[in-house]
């Protein structure tokens, strides 16, 4: 009862009010632009173009700028790029002649009656000082955001001239990222303008120089365009800021052995392989260097060591070890082959350089399980090993199944070596 007494003035008073306060007629007006925007957001395209569709452009609130962008934003979206180009720059346009006014200040809170009569008053407030309005700045970044859109909606149907344009139109905004000046030199790059390709790099490279990306770009640019002393520097400059990865140091040490630019190759892979002794192209790159030197021994190593980190390698190891002659070391590394097809032509190589016949005639069995005999250069070498150990008859058959017309050639010249054998054993001592 105390209770329903307490509160009596309170109803007493909401009861006095205006009857049009507690009923408003008036129907909310709905902001269809705000409505689109939460449904673009949502990824509700659709219902997206639903709410810009009810937009009135002839009513007075009509804000052409934000709807053209909403429009040019949504097309984006539905990757509908030529249309969101035509809205965008409609925005523009409407952003150019759009008034912009300062928003209302806040209102003062008022100090309500009990405050008054408080014994303890608190300190007055520090009033926060508003930045000065400016119109033609949020005009400025608005344009800028706008042709930021259209370089992205014009690299999308790779229209670089215009992608190029419209970052130079976006001024400041054209210019504040690293990753800008990349697009940039893209662009000029795949217009075949080379010179505006490095010379965005490099202004990037001035505005950014933390940036490794921009040197790293400018490296493959030197490269493709054979510049090889440039594509080092800036490949020096890169690997100096650190991170360089052992894909990095692989690609200039290619770079540089297509350019015949073989001392060089072999420092980089030198310092490559102390730094990623774990990657085995580094050493295979590093070996078939030292090969354009005749330095077999040396690549036979390192193709070896290479094969300890991955057996795809072990094949070639073993075939420069033969190459080097030494034979033993290449019959060791054939042994861990596990494709038993390479490992029975390689093993016929390696037993013909040592001169071990008996030891090809006794692969005959696997040669031909694998089908191995349809190889003609094997066919000969097992043809030549019957006939280095005297079995004539068994190395004619071979013989007369080649069909390769230089091996056959060969094989008739020790045919007939054969027929003065069996006419007069002499002949063969």
């Amino acid at each position: 009862m105390l209770k329903t007494v307490k509160y009596l003035p309170l109803l007493w008073a909401l009861s006095m009010m205006p009857l049009s306060a507690k009923t408003d007629d008036t129907a909310p007006v709905v902001d269809h632009l705000s409505v689109a925007t939460m449904m673009i957001f949502d990824g509700k395209y659709d219902k997206a173009r639903e709410e810009l569709d009810n937009v009135d452009p002839s009513s007075q609130e009509f804000d052409a700028e934000k709807y053209y962008t909403m429009l040019g934003v949504l097309d984006v979206k539905e990757e509908k790029y030529q249309d969101s180009i035509t809205n965008f720059n409609k925005a523009v346009e409407a952003t150019k002649i759009k008034v912009y006014t300062a928003p209302p200040k806040a209102k003062e809170s008022k100090e309500y009656l009990f405050s008054l009569f408080s014994e303890k008053k608190e300190a007055p407030k520090k009033v926060a000082i508003e930045p000065t309005f400016d119109a033609e700045k949020i005009r400025t970044e608005k344009l800028g955001r706008l042709h930021i859109n259209l370089s992205k909606s014009y690299y999308k149907l790779k229209d670089y001239a215009n992608t190029i344009k419209e970052l130079d139109l976006a001024g400041e905004m054209g210019q504040d990222q690293a990753g800008l000046f990349t697009l940039r030199a893209e662009c000029y790059w795949k217009l075949k303008e080379y010179n505006g390709a490095l010379e965005a790099l490099s202004r990037g490279g001035e505005l950014f120089p933390e940036d490794k990306k921009l040197l790293k770009q400018k490296f493959y640019y030197f490269a493709e365009l054979k510049l090889y002393q440039a594509a080092i520097d800036a490949s020096k400059a890169y690997m100096e800021k650190g991170e360089a990865t052992d894909k990095e140091y692989v690609a200039l040490a290619q770079m540089l052995l297509s350019g015949e630019q073989l001392d060089s190759a072999i420092k980089v892979l030198e310092e490559a392989k102390i730094l990623f002794p774990a990657t085995p192209k580094i050493a295979m790159l590093l070996g078939h260097a030292y090969l354009k030197r005749d330095m077999v021994h040396i690549t036979a190593n390192l193709f070896e060591q290479a094969s300890y980190y991955d057996d795809n390698y072990t094949k070639e190891a073993s075939e420069m070890y033969r190459r080097a002659k030494d034979l033993p070391h290449a019959l060791y590394l054939n042994s861990k082959l596990s494709n038993n097809k390479e490992k029975l032509k390689q093993k016929v190589a390696i037993f013909v350089d040592r001169g071990e016949f008996e030891k090809i005639i006794g692969l005959k069995d696997g040669l031909n399980r694998y089908g191995l005999l349809s190889d003609d250069n094997l066919r000969y070498a097992l043809a030549y090993a019957y006939f280095m150990v005297k079995d004539y008859d068994q190395a004619e058959i071979h013989f007369k199944k080649i069909s390769d017309s230089s091996l056959f050639s060969k094989a008739t010249i020790i045919r007939k070596s054969i027929e003065k054998c069996k006419n007069n054993s002499l002949e063969c001592l």
